[in-house]
């Protein structure tokens, strides 16, 4: 092993992170009560943030800020305000997700170190390029990569500088990270703001196999790969379980720290892992990281597992039926009294963590004739005086050493019997050091001689200096005030068309006859997966210039390398890409792109971040949004934008197979052999009644869609100035048993629709019977 491990742990509230804190963690990642993709933890207010950052400084421990989620246009001058703030603490880090986040950090607040979120599900080389370009100086890789994508990715991000975080313990989406939208297209509570329902661990009706919670997967948990990881050049280990209690937090890291500096120490792992099992769990496996996508990542329990975990351990049973009321009572109480254990000794160990405010004291001396002598003085934060003769802390606690500065006026003291230095001048000129880092206690005059003046731009100045000085010596920045973003209108300069372009969306080559029935512009979906060296699209496409290729959200390993291969080979004018690798390699050959939907746009400056930084050409902004969120967008120049108004709902795309749990399948794991061929569809069932189709496409990753399609003509009337084309998906995936429009009738009517006939918006809705346009009308 030749660089540092860190272990990064969760910390959803303050006695969280003091719990990480003290059990070793090298660093805490932590969210405030806003810009946060966990709105379920307790969070942190601003000031427990500068304590908790304190106090984690004085255990050689970094705080990394969550602002992990998509950010709406309204939000960036409240998001300049906490920046300007965040950048006047000693934050190690902030996780982010948006695009355009990464621009205002990276053009406004450059002091700031920015890591790449999951949310952004990081899976190809492609990404890290376009995300270190960004700004970022650290990645979190797809927690559904293998190690030796793992190995691949790491390698390369040690080229471009870049470090990597994998999770290795924690709740599993079966969705890959920020292509999960089915709490937001049902209830409107996205998981790129934070607010997941956790649809994946929903009861639905008994299924064909037997089960109750099909999508629902055990934790993840990398605690005997970790020397595999370290060989992997993995740099950061991360926990995750920001919605979890101290207990779990300080069980979990206390464990992954002796497991980890066993290994260094020793070279063998020396912990079992059977703490892990005490607190909340879901049972583990490591399957993603092995690469083996089988049934038994699935559980067909969302709750807490230790009970049942604690039942087979003590009776060598894991069907409790067979076991004995006596027995499980056991188990059960034993169980409880251990939690118990666990909890008290973790209040016990972290009680006297502080995080209080330090206390401040300022000391005012000077007579006539002389200088404005200023004394700052900050107490001993941690000391244990306070403590009672039977409260001794269970850890060693360091200490904030006591300060003491001591400044001076430039200009001397003169006698004056009107403007003289009295309380309520100094209390007004300095109480801004009272602040979210200090508790201004007093404001001493009492060696300061009666009726003396000294230029009121001398006490700015002291201020100034104190301000520096509690700062560990570096000036304050000031407060950034975003400029006004130029607003461009539809169309190219000199160009005069304003009328919104239909463009169609299909993935089956036989519908190449549609070229010849309509002048839209037509995307050909790509495949999520190929055949090693596979050159059939190449050919394909080079065969039928008029179709524009559309790059798929997730490409890895073997997959990205061949759709890397279409890129360069086939050299398009244009392209749409949902991938931002791909994107990053279509900027490097010069070709235009256009950001797909699942780039989760949703702001002005993820446009600005794209067009500077990438050359782009254009975006699809996210049907998350409503129309209000939508309509102050700020389009920069030369720069077009695109809306689905008709497509099926994606709710989530997994890696992992979602017909073993639901109809079953003859092959017990998922592989590529399945990838390229299976095609299978079905259909499950909440208990509320309402069903969801899942389907997988050869060559494509098992999906689930809504039953209902996604229909939108009221967008082209409400924001025709904001949208030079609208999509209309023909691709049938989703469908499930549904049967499709004609496809050519289809188009006939929405070209008549954007041509301003409204009659055909009834004909449209009688074409497509189930259909919502509930996001439109939620938004995030």
């Amino acid at each position: 092993m030749n660089h540092k491990i860190e272990l990064l742990a969760p910390g959803g509230d303050v006695d969280a992170i003091k719990a990480a804190i003290i059990a070793g963690a090298d660093a805490v990642y932590c969210g405030l009560d806003t810009f946060n993709a966990r709105n379920r933890a307790s969070n942190i207010s601003f000031d427990e943030l500068v304590g908790v950052i304190r106090l984690a400084h004085q255990y050689t421990c970094e705080i990394f800020l969550t602002l992990n989620i998509v950010i709406l246009e309204r939000e960036f001058t409240s998001l300049a305000k906490l920046l300007s703030k965040l950048v006047n603490t000693t934050l190690d880090g902030v996780i982010v997700q948006d695009i355009g986040m990464f621009n205002l950090i990276k053009k406004h607040f450059p002091t700031l170190d920015i890591h790449a979120s999951t949310q952004l599900t990081t899976h190809n080389a492609g990404q890290i390029g376009f995300l270190k370009k960004l700004g970022a100086s650290r990645v979190n890789l797809s927690r559904e990569l293998n190690l030796r994508e793992i190995t691949e990715l790491t390698a390369v991000s040690r080229e471009h500088e870049i470090l990597t975080e994998v999770f290795v313990h924690g709740s599993l989406c079966v969705a890959f990270s920020g292509l999960c939208y089915s709490t937001s297209a049902s209830v409107g509570n996205s998981g790129n703001r934070g607010r997941c329902s956790q649809a994946c661990r929903e009861e639905y009706e008994t299924t064909a196999t037997g089960h109750n919670f099909p999508l629902n997967i055990k934790d993840n948990s990398a605690f005997f790969d970790l020397p595999a990881l370290i060989e992997a050049g993995v740099t950061s280990f991360k926990i995750e379980g920001r919605i979890k209690g101290a207990s779990y937090v300080h069980t979990v890291v206390d464990s992954f720290r002796k497991q980890i500096d066993g290994f260094i120490r020793t070279g063998q792992l020396l912990e079992d892992g059977e703490r892990l099992y005490k607190v909340f769990n879901r049972d583990f496996s490591n399957a993603f990281l092995r690469g083996d996508l089988n049934q038994s990542m699935f559980i067909d329990n969302p709750r807490d597992n230790s009970k049942n975990h604690a039942i087979a351990k003590s009776s060598g049973v894991t069907d409790n039926n067979l076991i004995s009321v006596v027995q499980i009572q056991e188990v059960e109480q034993t169980l409880y009294q251990e939690k118990n254990e666990i909890n008290d000794a973790v209040k016990n160990k972290i009680q006297y963590l502080s995080i209080d405010k330090v206390p401040l004291t300022l000391s005012f001396s000077g007579e006539a004739g002389s200088q404005l002598s200023l004394t700052l003085s900050t107490e001993n934060e941690n000391s244990t005086e306070a403590l009672s003769t039977q409260q001794t802390p269970a850890v060693n606690m360091p200490k904030t050493a006591a300060k003491s500065f001591v400044l001076q006026s430039t200009s001397l003291l003169t006698k004056s019997e009107h403007n003289g230095i009295d309380q309520a001048t100094l209390d007004k000129r300095f109480r801004s050091l009272g602040n979210a880092e200090y508790v201004l206690k007093v404001i001493d005059l009492q060696h300061l001689a009666a009726d003396l003046s000294v230029p009121f731009s001398e006490l700015t100045s002291l201020k100034n200096e104190a301000a520096r000085l509690l700062n560990d010596n570096k000036a304050l920045l000031p407060a950034v005030t975003l400029p006004a973003l130029e607003r461009h209108a539809k169309g190219a300069e000199g160009q005069t068309e304003t009328q919104a372009k239909l463009s169609i969306l299909i993935s089956d080559e036989a519908d190449i006859y549609l070229t010849e029935v309509t002048t839209a512009d037509i995307y050909f979906k790509l495949p999520d997966a190929y055949k090693r060296d596979c050159t059939k699209y190449i050919d394909f496409l080079t065969a039928n210039p008029r179709l524009i290729p559309w790059f798929p959200a997730v490409l890895i390993g073997k997959d990205y390398d061949v759709a890397i291969n279409i890129l360069e080979q086939v050299a398009p004018p244009l392209i749409v890409t949902n991938n931002t690798g791909i994107a990053y390699r279509a900027n490097q050959l010069g070709i235009q792109w256009i950001a797909g939907p699942f780039l989760n746009t949703t702001n002005s400056y993820a446009l600005m971040a794209m067009k500077e930084e990438f050359d782009c050409s254009g975006a699809f902004i996210s049907n998350e949004l409503n129309q209000q969120q939508m309509k102050n967008i700020a389009r920069p120049a030369n720069f077009k934008l695109f809306y689905s108004i008709y497509h099926p709902i994606l709710l989530m795309t997994s890696r992992q197979c979602f017909f073993q749990q639901s109809v079953g399948c003859e092959k017990p794991r998922i592989d590529n052999g399945c990838m390229l061929s299976c095609d299978k569809s079905t259909t499950i069932t909440n208990l509320k009644g309402v069903s969801f189709a899942i389907d997988k496409q050869k060559a494509g990753y098992p999906s689930i869609y809504n039953q209902d399609q996604f229909l939108n003509t009221q967008v082209i009337h409400d924001l025709a100035d904001l949208f030079d084309g609208f999509l209309i998906d023909l691709t049938n995936i989703g469908a499930g048993d549904n049967l499709s429009p004609d496809k050519v009738a289809l188009i006939s009517q929405f070209e008549q629709l954007l041509a301003g006939d409204q009659k055909v918006e009834m004909t449209l809705n009688a074409m497509v019977t189930e259909s919502t346009v509930s996001q439109y009308h939620t938004g995030l």
